[in-house]
Parts: structure tokens; sequence; C-alpha cells
């Protein structure tokens, strides 16, 4: 990574304004249903209490109006858990650039932790306003950007503020950039990509990226309907992106051309309707019913892909196999993060439903790195430059 990091700089008795990613799931009684988000970002706060820095933390939180302090959206909760975890006192600001945060962060001594209120309480911030930039940029000596799940935003806080600090990553955001970065610049061979989810339009980026590196792409979700009509399949009413069936036949043709083994599922899960207790068998890919829809990849697909995952050396996922949220169409995703399991190659979930599915299939520890950014994994794996990223200060 060439991106100067946290420990380039003397941090030591420094205000440090810290980018984090504390936008965690909250029930209806407001208690935090999963801290992952918030464990991810500690090695970054406890190397700088350690170093007796004084940290101030802003993130995000949901998706309030925009319009001021919206009680659902405080950051209040996260507050209270990360000042368990870090056994101290977290000062939680009641604005986030008003005047109650401005006396927290003059009064901050070393080793202490401020939290700003929730950034997005100002439309300002998605707006990447240069005042609103100026105004956080204010609280600091130095920016860390910790967040990696919104460096493919440019808002004030991931990108704005960069202008106005001497700026670096954190270690959260330094260990994405290089188990990506090494996935896609020095892949170990063989390497498999896995895309599913809904539409070949989120992934055709990915697939065009990864088309030059990878040895076999495996394809299923929703966006598979759209290559097998490229192919001539009847796909009856499973989802279809006509205005891409031509683009999946050229993909088709790229792989076959550069020596690429693209896998599409041999048999699918079809339904007669999108209900999760609605029937449905199992049919050969080229043989689906005209009124029923693909919820899932078949048993046969599982062993196929099976082979490729568990002996690659490297493998990329990013995307459900079928309709994971039915639990009776959730059994390829469900087949592919065991298969993950057993590859003893590097394992890289790239963030999102995938990362949710590791997760709730107890699989989590045995992955080499699940990404906390699913739009951010993205976009880096079609090779754009995240705006949060490129703003960070560059290496001598």
């Amino acid at each position: 990574m060439n991106k100067k990091t946290l420990e380039d700089f003397q941090v030591s008795g420094q205000k440090v304004l810290v980018r984090v990613d504390f936008n965690v799931p909250l029930n209806k009684e407001r208690q935090i249903t999963d801290d992952n988000r918030i464990l991810g970002a500690l090695p970054t706060i406890q190397y700088l209490l350690k170093q007796n820095a004084k940290v101030i933390l802003m993130s995000h939180l949901g998706r309030p109006s925009g319009a001021g302090f919206e009680a659902d959206f405080s950051m209040a909760p996260v507050a209270k858990r990360l000042g368990e975890l870090l056994n101290l006192e977290v000062k939680l600001a009641n604005d986030v650039i008003g005047d109650h945060a401005k006396s927290l962060v003059e009064g901050i001594q070393e080793g202490e932790v401020v939290l700003l209120e929730n950034l997005r309480f100002h439309k300002a911030e998605t707006k990447n306003d240069p005042e609103f930039a100026k105004a956080l940029a204010s609280f600091g000596d130095l920016y860390i950007n910790d967040a990696f799940g919104t460096a493919h935003r440019a808002h004030a806080s991931t990108e704005g503020v960069a202008h106005y600090l001497p700026a670096a990553a954190g270690y959260l955001m330094q260990k994405e950039l290089d188990i990506l970065g090494g996935a896609l610049d020095n892949p170990a061979h063989p390497f498999v990509a896995i895309l599913g989810g809904a539409k070949v339009s989120d992934k055709i980026g990915v697939i065009q990226n990864l088309i030059d590196k990878v040895d076999t792409l495996i394809i299923g979700g929703g966006m598979a309907y759209t290559f097998f009509k490229a192919k001539g399949y009847e796909i009856g009413k499973s989802l279809l992106e006509e205005d891409k069936v031509e683009l999946a036949f050229e993909l088709m043709e790229q792989a076959k051309a550069k020596g690429v083994n693209m896998l599409l599922p041999v048999d699918t899960v079809v339904a007669s309707e999108f209900k999760a207790d609605a029937d449905h068998k199992t049919v050969h890919s080229n043989e689906m019913p005209e009124d029923w829809m693909g919820m899932d990849i078949g048993p046969e697909s599982m062993k196929e892909f099976k082979d490729a995952i568990v002996n690659a050396k490297l493998v990329v996922w990013n995307g459900p196999m079928g309709v994971f949220e039915m639990p009776e169409f959730a059994k390829g995703t469900e087949a592919i993060a065991d298969y993950m399991s057993q590859c003893q190659g590097i394992t890289i979930i790239g963030g999102g439903d995938s990362a949710a599915a590791v997760s709730q299939l107890g699989y989590a520890d045995k992955m080499t790195h699940i990404s906390t950014g699913g739009g951010a994994s993205l976009e880096f794996l079609e090779g754009i430059e995240l705006p949060g990223v490129a703003a960070l200060n560059d290496k001598d």
C-alpha cells in the first residue's frame, strides 16, 4: 500500500480525528445486534490511546433525514458499547460541529475519547460541503480514515476533511487495501472468483476487471438467468436484465477466448412463485418450466463449484447464490460458505450479503478476510480508485 498509515505520524499528545464505520444494526429497543464494526475499529483506537493521543471519533449511523438531530439515529448506543470494550468513558457530543462538540474537543486530555454525534444529521456531510469539512478538520491535528466501508463515497468526513489535515489510513483500512490489493495485483493461482446477487449490471465492472486475472469465474444468483438467456435457455419468470443479454454473451465469449473457466449453474431450484413456501423442484438449467422462476443453484452445480473452490489458492466471493433470505432457497449460498471454509488457500469475502451469510453460518473465523465494506469492496474489485483512499497522503 502506498498510502501513509497512522504509524507514519507522531501522534502522542496530538488531537487525532478518526473516521470510523460505526454504522451498526440496531433493534427496535435501539440495542446493537452486531458489534463487528466497532470491534474492527478497536486496533486503531487502542494504538492511539496507548500512544497518548487525544482521540476524536466520527461516524454515520443509518439514514437520518439530514435535517438535524433524530433520537432514533443517535450514536448513544455506540458510545456505550465502545466504552465497555475500551473500559473507559467515551464522551458523546450531542452535536457534530456545534458548541457541545467544540467544548468536548477543546477539553480533551491525552488518552481520552470523544465521539461526535451522527455525521448524517447534516446534509453537508454527504454533499461533501467544504465548510463542513473544514469545521470537522478544525477538531484535529491529523486525520485517520479507518472506515473502508464508506471509502467509495466522497463525503466531507471521508474525502473533504483530508484536504485540510495530514491524512493517513488506520489499521482496518490498511488491512483491507493490503489484502484486496494483493489479491488483485499479485494473485495466487488457481484464482477463483464467485459472483452472485441479483443483477449483472451491479457486477459488470467486476467481471471485466477479473476476467484478465482469474482461472475460474463462478456465476450464481439472480444474475445467472441473464447469462442463461444469452445461451438461448428458457428462463421462465426468473429475474432478467433484458438489456444486458448481449453483454452476458460477450462476457462468455471473452472468458472462452482468455481460457477462463466460466461456470454457470448446471441445475437450478425453481419455484412456482416468489414465496418462501412456494412449490419448488430442481431442474436442469436448460429445462426450466416457462411459468416458474429460478430461486437457487441446484445440487449438481454445488458439486461442480465445490471442486473449483476447495482446490483454489485464492477465492474471492461477492453475492449470494439464491434467495438467501428464504431458508429453502439459501442452500446454495450456505454450500459456498461451507466450501470456502474447507479451502486451504486465501479466502476473501467481499462484504455485503456474503459476509452476513458467512457470519450467520459460523464460518467467519475460517476465512482469511471478510471485508467490512460491501459497496467499497465491489468498487475496489472493479479497479476503481476509492475517493476516501485517494485523498490520503502518499508515502514519500
